[in-house]
């Protein structure tokens, strides 16, 4: 193997690890970089210890353990050994330990020394997996402060060098030129009038006739392949079919890497696990059905779904060179040569898309102060970290402060995302550790126990389950289960039934029926799911859902435990609230009280409550009018007119701003359960209160409430008018004023509404010696004619005003 292109480079790698601490290797494909690195560096001065060599997938760790075993023609376990959560091989002769990213932040979270650990490889970076990115951010910060001589090593095909190189202090990038083989692409066109897994069959099915290599074809998922695994079976009875994803046993696996022994043709069927570490003995043929499937967390549904995207650029690039890692090859891709630009240069890292609970619990382990200060390509996004921080409270891991409790550490010393960490220390301490321990596994090993929602009846049938994964899967639930039985005591007799655990772990997720057919469902956190109404759990009344796929809109029950209503009320008692429910019923105007029992979002019960609290009531009457205004709050005339009048000399105190500030103050003291029964009095008596003598001076002489004429007469002055504040009173009555009426400082006039003694219009001036001596000859025209009774002076000016007739006007003596 000394003809592998990292060989060439590796003297340059070792020299940059004997001169510094750390480097960044880039090797293509194939280069051999991760089979061949880890062991060169054993014989180094510096390496005393053991080396960790990180992969992100459990299949590639294993092949790569057992690939370096082979060359040093030994067997798993020796020199190299492999540790992941289903599988290790590894013995006290080991000293390269190949191992999954989950794992390795697992170990330096419990030893952040890496006491005994000489270096540690990043392999496949660019992958920019959650696990991996804090395992090098942890890494960084213990080799700064306890361990400068632990040397760090990041490697992959296609990373941003001069990234890495800057966040390891400026380290030396070491670049491997790697072994060309001719690599041809036939673009075959996407067909959206077919299914992916037909469209797929026909491929594949063109590339087993057009070419001659063994052929690996890239699906989303696990459905996708079984359903073009069936198709093929028809189609090629006698070929050799095998497919490769986390779910295949061991066996599987190495059966899909490596070359058939009796020298078939196979064809792979494979998920993103094939795009990166692992070679496939004898491929020279890809079938890339451009998709990639992700898990995503949705932050306003609280769940992990997975997405099917088209796949990067860079991840199709990382799939056409499986072909050419071995010689010549051929990639046939699904889509056209057209549309590739188009597709997103990479993918996103998990950094920016995944739920940031476990990230945030390891570094509150870790005790970092300020996660933005760590050593990051990209930081943590502040709002993912916020609801990250919510949900670890809720699960009492962290306290108000953000800092990690006793509870939140025994959390993190199981090797498991903090909700089914938390489920699990609950099972130990009411004597259902292993019941706890298998569910939180069943979680998440897609495929134990089959397919369905119920994930009640797949525990069972993993529990009936002989194949090897299924004990396998049952001896690492049983490592758990012990493991928190020694963080915890048991505190409680009663066992709970299953349902109870995963509602324990997902208290947000613990769901109501509210459709008859069971399609629609209510969660304790407000969202809204949807079930298949075909499935045994639509018949339950509740449901402890632990996963869910699709939109937060209408996000797919796909994982559940049904519960009855006394299990509810026994077991989830203290998650169960009792309170007062207060209800604006806007057509009465008032506010209704409901005794409530509540589990989140979801009402138990609810029913009148006849003696609320009057402070509640009172604060929710004071939210309400400021949401609404002041036109929620019955006013007399009088009460509008002050305002009016407040309005138009600009008053703050009684301005509708300072009285939705101040509600508490003016009004919150006369509010009961009606706003209809208001005491209007009491109202207006509270808003004059806002002003003190001088201010109430001050409003008169601004704006006065009323205008008094020169025969007496009061009448209230309109500041609604659109014309201005405006009075309407009887000419008469301005007889002997030569001066027009005008109020407020700086002095206005107002406009006058001059009507006849039957309440007509007359005229309407700003301007009433002007209108004496214009148009008023013109109404006294009118005048004497509809009203003879009256008098109509030429020169009302002169005049002594009243409202009198003429005879009872001249019947008393009259003084001007």
């Amino acid at each position: 193997m000394t003809d592998l292109p990292i060989h060439t480079v590796l003297p340059d790698l070792l020299a940059a690890l004997r001169g510094g601490t750390s480097a960044v290797l880039i090797a293509p494909p194939g280069a051999g970089k991760t089979t061949s690195v880890a062991t060169a560096l054993l014989d180094q001065p510096w390496c005393s210890g053991s080396v960790f060599l990180l992969s992100p997938r459990r299949v590639a760790a294993r092949a790569a353990a057992e690939r370096m075993a082979e060359l040093l023609g030994e067997a798993p376990g020796e020199t190299v050994g492999y540790l992941t959560r289903l599988d290790s091989k590894r013995s006290a002769r080991t000293r390269v330990l190949v191992m999954t990213e989950a794992i390795f932040v697992s170990t330096i979270l419990n030893d952040p020394e890496l006491s005994g650990v000489s270096a540690v490889l990043f392999d496949e970076a660019h992958e920019r997996h959650l696990d991996s990115d804090l395992g090098l951010a942890l890494a960084i910060e213990s080799q700064q402060l306890l361990r400068p001589e632990l040397r760090l090593v990041v490697m992959s095909a296609t990373i941003d060098g001069a990234r890495f190189a800057g966040l390891l202090g400026d380290a030396p990038v070491v670049e491997s030129e790697g072994k060309v083989h001719p690599l041809t692409i036939r673009w075959l066109g996407a067909r959206p009038d077919l299914r992916i897994e037909e469209a797929m069959t026909s491929a594949i099915l063109t590339a087993w006739r057009e070419e001659t290599g063994d052929i690996l074809a890239f699906l989303p998922g696990v459905g996708e392949i079984e359903r073009v695994r069936e198709r093929l079976a028809d189609k090629l009875p006698a070929a050799l079919v095998l497919p490769l994803h986390g779910q295949c046993e061991p066996a599987a696996q190495r059966a899909a890497i490596r070359r058939d022994p009796q020298g078939r043709r196979r064809i792979v069927l494979a998920t993103a696990i094939a795009e990166t570490s692992l070679t496939l003995d004898g491929v020279s043929v890809v079938v890339d059905a451009g998709l990639s499937r992700r898990a995503e967390y949705d932050k306003a549904a609280g769940v992990t779904r997975l997405v099917t995207h088209r796949a990067s650029q860079a991840a199709a690039a990382q799939r056409a060179g499986r072909a050419a890692r071995q010689g010549p090859g051929v990639a046939y891709r699904l889509w056209e040569e057209a549309a590739h630009p188009g597709r997103a240069p990479f993918d996103p890292p998990e950094m920016l898309t995944s739920d940031l609970a476990p990230l945030l619990l390891g570094l509150a382990q870790w005790s970092a102060g300020d996660p933005a200060a760590m050593a990051w390509i990209d930081p943590p996004p502040a709002a993912a970290l916020a609801a990250a921080r919510g949900v670890l409270q809720s699960l009492g891991a962290l306290d108000a402060a953000g800092r990690i409790t006793p509870h939140g550490r025994k959390m993190a010393a199981l090797p498991m995302a903090p909700r089914e960490a938390h489920m699990l220390l609950y099972a130990a301490q009411h004597g259902a550790a292993v019941e706890g321990a298998r569910l939180a596994l069943l979680l998440q090993e897609r495929g134990l126990g089959g397919r369905g929602e119920d994930l009640a009846a797949r525990l069972d049938r993993w529990n009936a389950d002989r194949s090897a994964r299924a004990e396998a899967s049952r001896q690492l639930a049983e490592r758990w289960a012990r493991q928190a039985k020694g963080l915890v005591e048991r505190t409680s007799a009663d066992v709970p039934p299953p349902g109870i655990l995963l509602a324990e772990g997902f208290p947000d997720n613990i769901a109501r029926r509210r459709s008859p057919s069971g399609e629609e469902w209510l969660t304790a956190g407000g969202r809204g799911l949807r079930l298949d109404p075909a499935s045994p759990l639509a018949r339950a009344e509740w449901l402890a859902v632990g996963d869910a796929q699709g939109a937060a809109t209408g996000a797919r029950i796909t994982g559940a435990i049904a519960l009855d209503e006394a299990e509810v009320t026994r077991w989830l008692a203290h998650r169960i609230e009792r309170r007062t429910a207060l209800r604006w019923v806007a057509d009465d105007r008032r506010v209704e009280a409901l005794l409530e029992a509540r589990l989140g979002a979801v009402t138990l019960t609810r029913g009148p409550d006849p003696a609320p609290d009057a402070q509640a009531i009172r604060a929710f009457l004071v939210d309400r009018i400021r949401a609404d205004g002041l036109g929620l709050v019955p006013l007399s005339r009088a009460s509008e007119n002050l305002l009016r009048r407040a309005r138009f000399a600009g008053v703050a105190a009684l301005g509708e701003e300072a009285l939705l500030a101040e509600l508490d103050d003016w009004l919150g003291p006369l509010l009961t359960r009606r706003l209809d029964q208001l005491d209007s009095g009491k109202v207006h008596e509270a808003l004059r209160a806002r002003l003190d003598y001088a201010g109430q001076q001050a409003l008169e002489k601004l704006a006065p409430a009323q205008f008094t004429s020169a025969a007496g007469t009061t009448h209230a002055i309109d500041y609604d008018d659109p014309g201005g504040p405006s009075v309407e009173l009887r000419v008469q009555a301005l007889f002997g004023l030569d001066r027009h009426p005008t109020f407020g400082q700086p002095p206005q006039p107002l406009l006058l509404k001059l009507t006849d003694p039957g309440g007509k219009p007359v005229q309407t001036t700003r301007d009433l010696p002007a209108f004496w001596r214009g148009s008023w000859r013109d109404v006294v025209k009118d005048m004497k004619g509809r009203y003879p009774k009256h008098r109509w002076p030429d020169a009302p000016w002169d005049e002594v005003a009243s409202l009198k007739t003429k005879n009872a006007f001249l019947a008393r003596p009259q003084s001007r």
